[in-house]
């Protein structure tokens, strides 16, 4: 754990119970004159270092030594697009995306996405959320959505394509902005829209899902 999110972070000091208690004394095995991290959501661009001054059996509390601002995330920006499927799997892959450093996920209702998936956006920060603490990261992925593929490339007209072709990605790459398609690929008609678009593959025979697509393709361009 780089560090943790409590809503106190940055007061002078404050007491810490419950779980986060249980976390840091009964797993961490933290001890007095301990120094621990803080951020707090309100402004995760700031850093704040504290000391622990007391400790009893279920609470502990914490004096601030430092703070300063210390933003962590990817020295390259990506936004994906992609294309819905079963938010079980976005769930499964979004701690992996976060520590690559993808800055923004558009999520698009695709021809061949099933239309009765639900994106929880509230449920994805949470799990941003554990995920950034492990890592360090300081800024959560943002989030939104798109009707079609057709209003996403309106807005994103340069977008790259993941797809299966002839045009492998190389190892040098600086993509802004790239669009993958859900389980089945791009119907037709969506191959027809994208036509005019740079698309381009993975070096790899086996066929990806979506989530590993994403992941795969993430990887490539930002580490």
């Amino acid at each position: 754990m780089i560090y943790i999110l409590h809503e106190d972070a940055g007061n002078s000091s404050f007491k810490i119970d419950g779980e986060i208690y249980k976390y840091l004394v009964k797993v961490r095995r933290h001890e007095l004159g301990d120094t621990i991290n803080f951020r707090t959501k309100l402004d995760l661009s700031m850093l704040h270092t504290y000391k622990i001054v007391t400790i009893d059996t279920r609470s502990l509390v914490v004096e601030l030594i430092a703070s300063s601002s210390n933003e962590v995330k990817s020295k390259k920006s990506l936004h994906v697009a992609w294309c819905i499927i079963d938010a079980k799997s976005i769930e499964k892959v979004l701690p992996f995306l976060s520590e690559i450093g993808v800055e923004k996920i558009s999520f698009i209702g695709c021809d061949r996405s099933q239309k009765n998936f639900k994106l929880d956006f509230k449920r994805f920060e949470r799990i941003l959320e554990a995920s950034m603490q492990q890592c360090g990261r300081s800024t959560l992925i943002e989030f939104d959505t798109y009707k079609n593929v057709k209003d996403f490339i309106k807005e994103f007209p340069h977008a790259k394509i993941f797809d299966f072709c002839d045009n492998v990605l190389q190892k040098s790459v600086d993509f802004e902005t790239v669009l993958i398609g859900c389980e089945g690929g791009f119907s037709k008609a969506e191959k027809e829209l994208l036509s005019s678009l740079e698309v381009f593959s993975l070096d790899t025979p086996m066929v990806l899902r979506s989530e590993s697509a994403v992941v795969a393709v993430a990887s490539k361009i930002l580490l």
